[in-house]
């Protein structure tokens, strides 16, 4: 009913509580990436064989798992003290389903 396992050096322990308990979107499993080819890698991969495509960065596998797929720099963008560049990259963000490195950077940097 049980299983621990090592994503990255971080300790999980899932349990199959049967289909009364199916995945939502109130869990999703992070992965920061360094680069517009390692979200590329991580996107396809985990979206094969039956996986869902949804929005900003959020995919589902084929067992229905979501996961966000997001440059590593999207967090301190989102939570900087320049709402103004807050609500620049947030709105590139919400047009995307895989994330665009370069057009979020530009988004960042972007002064209008």
């Amino acid at each position: 009913m049980t299983i621990a396992f090592e994503l990255q050096g971080q300790q999980f322990v899932a349990l199959n509580g049967g289909p009364g308990f199916p995945f939502t979107n109130a869990v999703s499993l992070v992965v920061n990436c360094e680069s517009q080819e390692e979200i590329d890698h991580y996107w396809e991969k985990l979206a094969a064989d039956g996986g869902e495509h949804i929005q900003c960065g959020w995919l589902k596998d084929k067992f229905g798992m979501p996961w966000q797929i997001v440059p590593r720099q999207v967090w301190d963008w989102l939570r900087g003290d320049d709402p103004a560049k807050v609500k620049r990259v947030t709105s590139v963000l919400w047009q995307m389903e895989k994330l665009d490195l370069a057009e979020l950077e530009r988004a960042a940097r972007s002064d209008g």
